[in-house]
């Protein structure tokens, strides 16, 4: 089963160029989406092989990405 990316250039194809040019030019940013990005990744792992982990983490997981996400979007929107 393939689990799709939420990566931010997917989820927010708008502003496709804005996080190109803030990976860049914001260290902030790029900080934020690289662990965004990894922990993306490592949540699609878990559930397109169907590793067993705890709900509980695996909630924590989720939720911190969200978060990561909310803080990504806020400096794309005002930067």
């Amino acid at each position: 089963m393939t689990i799709p990316s939420h990566a931010l250039s997917v989820d927010f194809p708008e502003y496709k160029d804005k996080i190109s040019q803030l990976m860049t030019e914001n260290p902030e940013f790029k900080t934020i989406a690289d662990e965004y990005h990894k922990l993306d990744e490592e949540i699609r792992d878990l559930e397109e092989h169907d590793i067993p982990t705890d709900d509980q983490h695996f909630h924590e997981m989720k939720v911190h990405r969200a978060h990561l996400k909310d803080k990504a979007y806020y400096i794309i929107t005002t930067a």
